[in-house]
């Protein structure tokens, strides 16, 4: 099993807001499992691929969603020509490998698929495959990584305490404004002013966060802006399609996006 395809080559583009790195390389050191937590489009994943390059670790990502199974991240047998022959899920083969292994919005799955990671979250660092009869003890090098928005999460999804507590946790939040704007720039190609004037009117969407909007404006969404404008898209136009339609479909909300958006490109 080759883990070169798992390894991150070009060092992917992040900007560091604290001291986030330290505390992750040393909770890495200390094969700590990690939980992210933060917005809709903050940075979380891109963090995780700058630490896994900048560790030279392979990184295996999964998307959790609600019809997620254990056996889609522990693996399953299969039928082929020759019968049935067990394929290891993304988290198996992680542990297997020493991957870093990232469960991108992990409150999407079920309560009973999460339970499975639990043995790999403490001292025993072992994966049980009942189905195969096969205890897998991790590699030394294997870390798990979570990340889940707690903002936007019901009481219906949220991660129990057990889980939670097996976890260290860094916060993520939308970058402060000249950081953003640095970022927004050197991710979609626009200049620095009109990418300043983008963070301007995401500050103003976030603060409609709890009134109107369940999520403001997301860093993601200001680089999609930037690219099109970026792209010869006239800046409005562009604002609305990225900034305004994905967010909401109440009129007077999109009325309000739309005011901040001609504030600054009307």
């Amino acid at each position: 099993m080759s883990i070169d395809q798992y390894k991150i080559s070009n060092e992917p583009y992040y900007q560091p807001v604290s001291n986030e790195i330290d505390l992750y390389e040393a909770a890495y050191q200390a094969r700590m499992p990690m939980m992210l937590k933060g917005p809709t489009g903050c940075g979380k994943s891109r963090f995780v691929e700058y630490m896994a390059w900048k560790l030279g670790r392979p990184l295996i990502t999964v998307a959790c969603n609600e019809d997620m199974t254990a056996s889609d991240l522990v693996g399953r047998f299969l039928l082929d020509v020759d019968g049935t022959k067990w394929q290891d899920g993304p988290l198996t083969r992680a542990a297997r490998i020493g991957a870093i292994c990232y469960l991108d919005e992990v409150v999407e799955a079920r309560q009973d698929t999460t339970v499975v990671i639990h043995p790999l979250t403490d001292h025993r660092r072992q994966l049980p495959l009942d189905k195969k009869g096969e205890m897998v003890e991790a590699h030394a090098d294997f870390q798990l990584v979570i990340s889940y928005n707690p903002g936007y999460q019901s009481l219906m999804k949220d991660l129990k305490q057990s889980t939670k507590q097996r976890f260290g946790a860094l916060d993520f939040d939308y970058p402060e404004e000249q950081t953003e704007t640095e970022i927004v720039a050197r991710e979609s190609g626009v200049d620095p002013e009109t990418a300043g004037k983008l963070v301007q009117i995401a500050h103003r969407a976030r603060n409609l966060k709890g009134h109107g909007l369940d999520e403001g404006i997301s860093t993601r969404l200001l680089v999609y802006a930037g690219q099109l404008i970026s792209k010869g898209i006239e800046p409005v136009a562009a604002c609305t399609m990225t900034m305004v339609v994905p967010l909401t479909d109440d009129p007077d909300m999109r009325d309000t996006l739309n005011a901040a958006v001609h504030t600054f490109f009307g």
